[in-house]
Order: C-alpha cells, then sequence, then structure tokens
C-alpha cells in the first residue's frame, strides 16, 4: 500500500479554502499513486480553533466542509481531522475526530483520547475524550490511528505521566499493521528532534511502521513546522516531508521506502524559517501586504528587517529612521547600509523638534524634578506614534523590534518600542539574536559587522550602553533560559554557579516586568516557553521567592 503524507497550511475558519487545499493533495496523491491520503489533526476547520469551537455555526460549518469533501474527493482513501458531535449523554458537546472515508463513505472514526491542558493547549475546554482506540481496517489492513498528544504518554519516555491511560498500547494490544498519528503539534527549537525520538522508539517498541503527519503554518503567536515522517519497524527514518513548507510525501508499506526532503541544517536555518513563516501566515491570514519597522542600526532592528524582507520581499517592507538628539552619526550610517543590502525602502522622520516640544510642554510640571528614564521614554514613544501613524495612513502592520531578553526584564517601553502588532523576535533571546544574524551573514553580507561588535545601546542619553543598565548578555540570558524555561528556582539557579545578588537581581526584574509582558504585541513561539503562550503569570500578587 502506498500511504500520502499531506501537510498544508489550513487557515482557522476558512472552510472554502481548507477544503480546496484537502481536495488539491488528495488529488495530487491520487496522481502519485497513493491508496491512502493522510492530512493532520483538525485539518478541516484549522488549529487551534479556540472559542470558536463554543459557537454552533462554526461545528455545523466544519460538518458541510466534511460533506463537500467527501463527495468530491477522488477515489482513494482520505484520514483526516475535523470536530464531531459528541454522541454521549453528558460531558462535551464535540470531540477531536480523526475520520476515515473513501468514495464517499465513511470507514470509521476515532476520537482523540489525551486532551492536552499545558502550556499553550486547552482542549479540555472544549473536547470530551475518546472512550477506547481500537484499529480501523482499510484495504484488507488494520490501522492503528491516533492523533497528537495520543502517543505522548508512554511510561518509559515520560515516567511522570500525566493521562492514566496509553492509547498507542491500547492499540498495540490489537495488533494493527501500522500506526497511523495525525498532529497539530507546534514548533519550538527542540520539539522536531524530540518528536522523532518518540516515533522511533515506538515503532522499534511494537515494531511496527508509524507514519505521522503535522500541521504546517502560522497561527497567531503559534508556528507549526510540518515535518512530517515515517519510521519504519527497526526505528529508522525512511519518509520526511520538508519543514517550514506545505509538502506531500509517499510511503511504500511493502518496500518501506519513501521519499526524502531536505529540513533546516541547523539550529539558526531552523529558528529564521520558523520566523519567515510566522510573520507572512500571520500577515496573509490577518489581511495585511507590507510591514513597517523602525531602524536603529542596532541588532534587533537589523535581523527584524533582514527575516521581513526574506518572508515579504524587500518592495514590501519599509524602514523609518527616527534619529533623536542621542542618536550617534554611526548607527544613521549602518540603518542605511542595512536597508542598502536588502533593498529596503527607507524614511527619515527625526524626533529633535517633537521631542523638545513634549519637554516644553512637560517642563512647568516637571519643574525642579532631575532628568531620569521619564525623558528616556518619551523618545521611545514618539517613535512609537510616528510608526503607528504610518501604519495608519498606509495599511502597514508595524513589527516591534524587541527581544525576548529585554521583554523578560521590562527592558522595553510601554506604548513606546513595545508599540505594535506582531512582535517577530520577541521570543528570541539576544544571544541568539546575533546568532541569527551571524546566520543570515554566512549567505552573504547583509547586516553591517560593526552592528554585530559595537556594544549594544538604546541610545535615549548620553553615552548609553545596555550594560550600564543590565548584566551581561551571555550571563542574563544563562539564568532566564533555567528560570523561564526550565522552572528552576533561584537556589537551584545558584547551585548551578551563578551569583546569588545577579540571580536576585534577575529575578526581580523579571518578576516586577509581569504587566508590560500583558501588554506587548505577540509573536511566534521559537523556544520551549514564550511569553503569553507557554507562561500564565497573575499581574497583582503577593508571592515573593526568598533567597
Amino acid at each position: 500500500m502506498k500511504i500520502g503524507l499531506a501537510q498544508f497550511d489550513p487557515t482557522i475558519g476558512d472552510f472554502d479554502y481548507n477544503c480546496s487545499r484537502i481536495l488539491h493533495f488528495t488529488e495530487k496523491a491520487r496522481d502519485a499513486g497513493c491508496h491512502l491520503v493522510v492530512f493532520p489533526e483538525l485539518s478541516l476547520c484549522g488549529y487551534p480553533p479556540r472559542d470558536l469551537l463554543e459557537r454552533q455555526e462554526f461545528i455545523s460549518d466544519n460538518l458541510r466542509a466534511l460533506d463537500r469533501v467527501m463527495a468530491e474527493a477522488p477515489d482513494i482513501g482520505v484520514l483526516c481531522g475535523y470536530a464531531s458531535p459528541s454522541t454521549r449523554d453528558c460531558g462535551k458537546s464535540i470531540q477531536n475526530t480523526a475520520v476515515l472515508f473513501e468514495k464517499g463513505i465513511v470507514l470509521g472514526q476515532v476520537h482523540k483520547r489525551l486532551l492536552p491542558s499545558y502550556d499553550l493547549f486547552d482542549e479540555t475546554r472544549y473536547f470530551e475524550p475518546g472512550a477506547e482506540t481500537r484499529p480501523l481496517p482499510f484495504r484488507g489492513r488494520a490501522l492503528g490511528i491516533t492523533i497528537c498528544e495520543d502517543i505522548w504518554n508512554d511510561r518509559v519516555l515520560f515516567p511522570r505521566r500525566i493521562y492514566p491511560v496509553d492509547p498507542v498500547a491500547e492499540l498495540a494490544a490489537h495488533n494493527p499493521d501500522i500506526f497511523i498519528n495525525i498532529s497539530s503539534s507546534p514548533f519550538d527549537i527542540k520539539k522536531a528532534d524530540f518528536r522523532r525520538h518518540i516515533l522511533s522508539y515506538l515503532a522499534t517498541k511494537y515494531r511496527r511502521p508509524f507514519v505521522y503527519v503535522n500541521t504546517v503554518g502560522g497561527q497567531d503567536g503559534i508556528i507549526f513546522d510540518g515535518n512530517s515522517l515515517a519510521i519504519d519497524p527497526k526505528g529508522n527514518l525512511v519518509v520526511q516531508a520538508a519543514d517550514f513548507a506545505e509538502d506531500l510525501v509517499a510511503l511504500d508499506t511493502e518496500s518501506m521506502n519513501g521519499d526524502m526532503r531536505r529540513v533546516s541544517g541547523s539550529r539558526e536555518e531552523m529558528i529564521v524559517n520558523a520566523l519567515q513563516l510566522g510573520l507572512k501566515d500571520y500577515m496573509r491570514k490577518c489581511g495585511f501586504s507590507r510591514a513597517v519597522l523602525g531602524l536603529s542600526g542596532g541588532v534587533d532592528s537589523s535581523v527584524t528587517a533582514a527575516v521581513a524582507v526574506m518572508a515579504l520581499g524587500a518592495e514590501n517592507v519599509l524602514g523609518v529612521l527616527m534619529p533623536s538628539p542621542y542618536t550617534s552619526k554611526e548607527s544613521v550610517e549602518d540603518a542605511a547600509a542595512l536597508a542598502e543590502s536588502l533593498k529596503m525602502r527607507t524614511v527619515t522622520v527625526p524626533i529633535n523638534d517633537v521631542f523638545c516640544s513634549y519637554l516644553q510642554a512637560l517642563a512647568p510640571h516637571f519643574a525642579g524634578q532631575e532628568t531620569d528614564i521619564t525623558e528616556e521614554n518619551l523618545q521611545a514613544r514618539i517613535r512609537g506614534n510616528i510608526l503607528m501613524a504610518i501604519s495608519n495612513k498606509f495599511g502597514h502592520l508595524v513589527l516591534s523590534t524587541g527581544n525576548k531578553t529585554e521583554l523578560a526584564v521590562g527592558y522595553c517601553t510601554l506604548y513606546g518600542d513595545l508599540s505594535g502588532g506582531y512582535a517577530l523576535i520577541s521570543d528570541v533571546p539576544k544571544t541568539m539574536v546575533y546568532e541569527i544574524a551571524r546566520h543570515i551573514n554566512s549567505k552573504g553580507a547583509v547586516i553591517p559587522q560593526k552592528v554585530l561588535t559595537k556594544a549594544p545601546s538604546a541610545e535615549l542619553k548620553e553615552n548609553q550602553k545596555d550594560q550600564d543598565d543590565l548584566p551581561p548578555y551571555d550571563l542574563l540570558d544563562a539564568v532566564l533560559e533555567l528560570y523561564l524555561e526550565q522552572n528552576a528556582s533561584p537556589e537551584q539557579i545558584i547551585g548551578q554557579g551563578h551569583d546569588r545578588d545577579l540571580v536576585r537581581r534577575i529575578v526581580q526584574m523579571v518578576d516586577r516586568s509581569e504587566y508590560k509582558r500583558h501588554q506587548a504585541p505577540l509573536g511566534p513561539r521559537i523556544t520551549t516557553r514564550s511569553f503569553g503562550y507557554g507562561r500564565r503569570y497573575p499581574i497583582a500578587h503577593g508571592y515573593r521567592t526568598s533567597f
């Protein structure tokens, strides 16, 4: 039997578009000689639909979409995901379902057993879990079908299991010929390797091939990387789809051979590809065609601009230079050099006069007060207003350029550099921003070398450097990775060799800045624990770690 693995980029709630893509890939699979084509989890409605699932008309439209695909699909087997009404007389009214059909006839359905409610997932809010897991027959073979989380509960791989059942083990007891998992598994920089490890382990354990089909595309702050694959019973990778792009690959179950596509060759390439996809899809799905951002001559705005040009084309990205009294000549030159190498259009809007007007208007009220961060933030807010004015006038999406490190410790200004519609590198730590910049330059000098070697500065006062207000970025990012992503306590971080006063300072900065993060624009998730989706803390609370 030949099985097609069809990863595509659905748009949540755009049922006509999703149906047309499913039918397109079904026809391609048939023409390639496939007997069965497999689509991702909730592929008919898109993932995650969130509270759209609570609207009855959304569920009804999703059912009509299934009827259309079943009526129009060519004569091969199709396995796809949708939201099905629950037949139980209690519990949630819908289930996360995989349906298998051929020639307009439903051959069987499987309901998702394990419903995640951690990190960015909230499926127990909407779905009723399936009650049992049994193989579905198809053309003389037994298909062991699971949905996403159902494979993430093996007692060896996950000693501290969060579910009482293991759907894969239950299926294995019925001796399926092949396991198939349809998924909408979000991207982070460690996920692809771990998924492959899980599938390889399970294939070896149960001595059966595993087919895994994942969604691809950007959805709000979530990126799906695709990376669909098949593993033979010995744990070997025999089919590999592209990452961060739609693709159709096929597995021959007799020879255990199939298509092998190239995927990202390094972590930095993977991140750049993820950022491009996240931005491109966010703009397309929200109806934007052009973007605007401030160019400061620093590494953050340089990387943001470079990725935006890769994703959207230079003609669709506008850079705005907004020099202040404290902007160095070198920064202006670096911003201009970047724009020239990217072939992107720029405009210059000096903020000196506007800044002076603010100071004059406030002078009677600030009389007798020392100059402090207030005047620094005024400049950032003036720049934010200029970018938003351009956005309003021309319909450009404002890209904010702050990184995860700044957002973590509050080194950012509300209604200033936090203004924007999409924060492209907001989940990228500062040290990783430099790594991405070097990767971009490895394919040809794009970002001026001076940007990578000069000391970072907000340039909001004379001779300002980030390191005047922050610990060195390598130390700061190391502590933040432990505190934010690994949830380590301050004492555990200190136990790993970090200075006690440094850890105390960083933890206090993180905890004090929660209110800023709740008002920041969303951006694509890159790390294992992003703000917003992955870390949900109250703003007003009295808990403080003592150490």
